[in-house]
């Protein structure tokens, strides 16, 4: 069977987008044209791998051919969601990049993970044999658009906790930094197991109430010091 190839020359977006909650989230792609759209499956650092060969695309492109390319930015001017809803064309495995001379347009390529090995020569490839692709032609302004919403999506995921820098959890983080104490989750008022300085290092960065008196003969502390649950929410 001959392989499908979803080609967009003249998208009239083309995002990248999640549906879940943070610490849940799964990673699309999706390109519109008018009433037909195109969505695929993938990894939250394939958008970032994405995103940011993109980036250095556009800089090597101005830097060898002169073309004008618009500055890096922050700013998106689409933050809609996804248009739902989204039915996955299929999961991505290989990525391709590259660039249209003729129609100045950056070409993103997108092919179905699969099993067998296959030519890699069939990347942005018209061939018959090789995986399932979705191909988009982007203007350097859409390619700059689509690498700086990309990056705001990955960034709205868990936030990273302040010790060790991994992603929080809504119902609590084990940090390493603080022995296994489950940050944001509630504990009983027996806190004799734990050491007094790092309690109190992370305690400082909560609330300073949940501080442990080191010359304190009684473990348990006030009846009235029982700490609860704060913090923030959890790509």
């Amino acid at each position: 069977m001959s392989r499908a190839i979803h080609v967009f020359r003249s998208p009239d977006r083309f995002v990248a987008g999640t549906i879940g909650q943070p610490g849940d989230r799964t990673f699309y792609l999706q390109a519109v044209h008018e009433t037909r759209i195109i969505s695929v499956m993938l990894e939250k650092q394939q958008v970032q791998i994405l995103a940011d060969r993109i980036g250095a695309l556009l800089d090597e492109i101005h830097r060898r051919f002169g073309t004008p390319i618009p500055p890096a930015t922050d700013r998106v001017g689409d933050l809609s969601p996804l248009v739902m809803p989204v039915d996955a064309e299929f999961r991505v495995g290989t990525m391709g990049l590259g660039w249209d001379a003729e129609s100045e347009a950056v070409v993103v390529e997108l092919l179905a993970i699969t099993e067998g090995e296959f030519d890699e020569s069939v990347v942005l490839d018209d061939t018959d044999e090789g995986p399932d692709a979705v191909r988009v032609f982007l203007t350097t302004a859409a390619a700059r658009e689509f690498a700086a919403r990309s990056s705001k999506v990955i960034s709205a995921g868990r936030q990273p906790c302040p010790l060790c820098s991994e992603p929080l959890d809504p119902e609590g983080h084990l940090c390493v930094r603080t022995n296994g104490y489950k940050r944001d989750a509630e504990l009983s008022k027996s806190i004799d197991f734990i050491d007094p300085e790092v309690f109190n290092s992370l305690a400082a960065q909560t609330d300073p109430s949940f501080l442990v008196d080191e010359d304190d003969d009684d473990p348990e502390g006030p009846d009235d010091d029982d700490p609860g649950t704060s913090g923030p929410s959890h790509t």
